[in-house]
């Protein structure tokens, strides 16, 4: 069984990206063929072959998955409110969500969704609730 990892772009080798590239580059049509797709993203067909199954966007990995994220939300009014009307904007339907008590001025809330209806990429909607004056902390904790 292959272990997944969740790693910044900014981390990964060029090639890497440069596959991801190719592989965009294909599945919305902007490039007709692997050897195009190859050629705009600067790289060999090898490289594309050898790495071309083992990479995906996060998006993709989320999508018609259930996943669970975390969020640490500052204790104030219609917060929780305003955390599910992000998940109902994207299309997220959420399945569960569970809420402690709030604790030094902040409430741990988790919540279930499944994602296969996203209509923004998981990157676009992590950053969205993660830039929200009502939350501490954003983050997708399994799926």
């Amino acid at each position: 069984m292959a272990n997944y990892y969740i790693v910044s772009e900014q981390a990964l080798p060029p090639i890497i990206r440069k596959v991801a590239d190719a592989n965009r580059l294909l599945e919305t049509g902007a490039a007709a063929s692997v050897g195009k797709a190859v050629q705009m993203a600067g790289i060999s067909r090898s490289a594309f072959y050898k790495y071309r199954a083992a990479v995906r966007p996060f998006n993709d990995m989320l999508s018609g998955r259930i996943v669970t994220f975390q969020a640490l939300l500052h204790h104030q009014p219609g917060a929780l409110s305003a955390l599910l009307s992000f998940f109902g904007e994207a299309g997220a339907n959420i399945l569960t969500i569970h809420q402690s008590l709030p604790s030094g001025g902040c409430a741990a809330v988790s919540v279930t969704a499944e994602t296969s209806e996203l209509t923004v990429s998981a990157e676009e909607f992590l950053q969205r609730v993660s830039d929200s004056a009502f939350v501490a902390h954003f983050e997708i904790l399994g799926g």
